[in-house]
């Protein structure tokens, strides 16, 4: 089923896939698509955009990506779709009591799978188990469940399964923690100063508490204790010694956005040494074709270990899915 697949995971700049887009997509052999705001207008058109992705792939479950967290970060909105509330609300509005909170986001994260099959969407970017820091950049904020570790793990994984239940798989991120960083990656590097063992204690805990799930997406950190030179996604030894071992996650494990800043040089070696580092799927968010051909060219086939992982998760999608109610 994936023998001619490449790893890496494509965006696209409209509502559909353009000639030249559907071209690169028969040709590179993407493992999935990621969809944006840009990517959708009503119901019929996004159904239409995953179904033409799926045909030109010739897999009827290749996956199909979005980042629908609520708050903040909600690629499906209204009028169409419900406001869903930020991952931080939860607790504040359960008055802190923890097992009323856990309920109430997977419920409502059962919900929003319901909104994504309908699409045909099969991947959330979601829970977020980063946990925030007083100095922290405010790019993750209300995106983070609690300030603290064991609640972070604990309403991830009630988020992970609310989404599970509705036939969606979840992707924790941005492993190993993107909390305490002072920048936005998304304009610049963040450098983390924290020794090892505070890291340990706070930033990886709810990573290694769900280290069971299928998918993860690195964060494109420096952690200086760990490695001074470069950033998680590009760092044998954070993703080898880190994630790998003492975190203990062995499922797949994609790059966040190649096309973030954070990252330097050209996208061909961002993607070579995001691969060498470890990362099992290269992640090209913006669909300008140019950068994601230097992507497509040097992703590998996906093959090894990391198509067992890409195969593990995507046999979770065959489990029954639960009712829920309207």
């Amino acid at each position: 089923m994936l023998a001619d697949i490449r790893a890496f995971i494509c965006g696209c700049k409209g509502l559909s896939l353009s000639a030249e887009e559907q071209a690169f997509i028969k040709e590179m052999r993407p493992w999935g698509l990621i969809l944006f705001k840009r990517n959708i207008n009503n119901k019929q058109q996004v159904s239409e955009l995953v179904s033409l992705f799926r045909s030109i792939s010739g897999r009827d479950e290749a996956p199909v990506l979005i980042d629908q967290e609520g708050g903040r970060v909600q690629r499906l909105g209204p009028p169409l779709w419900p406001a869903y509330p930020s991952a931080a609300s939860f607790h504040l509005q359960a008055s802190g009591n923890v097992e009323v909170a856990a309920q109430a986001i997977e419920q409502t994260t059962r919900k929003l799978a319901g909104d994504l099959f309908e699409l045909g969407i099969n991947i959330d970017c979601l829970p977020v188990l980063d946990v925030p820091s007083a100095d922290g950049h405010g790019v993750i904020g209300d995106r983070a469940y609690a300030e603290d570790p064991h609640l972070v793990a604990r309403y991830g994984a009630a988020a992970a399964a609310g989404l599970m239940a509705g036939g969606v798989l979840p992707v924790m991120k941005h492993i190993p923690g993107h909390g305490r960083a002072r920048a936005d990656s998304h304009l610049e590097l963040p450098i983390v100063e924290a020794g090892r063992a505070e890291l340990g204690r706070v930033d990886f805990a709810p990573f290694k508490a769900l280290a069971y799930l299928p998918m993860a997406m690195s964060a494109h950190v420096v952690y200086t204790a760990l490695d001074p030179d470069h950033p998680a996604t590009t760092s044998p030894f954070v993703i080898g010694s880190i994630i790998r071992d003492w975190i203990g996650f062995d499922g797949l494990l994609m790059s966040d956005d190649l096309s973030m800043k954070a990252l330097s040089g050209s996208f061909a070696a961002r993607t070579k040494a995001a691969f060498a580092a470890g990362i099992d799927m290269a992640l090209h968010c913006n669909g300008e074709i140019e950068e994601a051909l230097e992507v497509a060219k040097v992703a590998p086939p996906l093959q090894g270990k990391a198509r067992e992982r890409a195969e593990k998760a995507l046999k979770l999608l065959q489990l029954p899915i639960e009712s829920v109610d309207a």
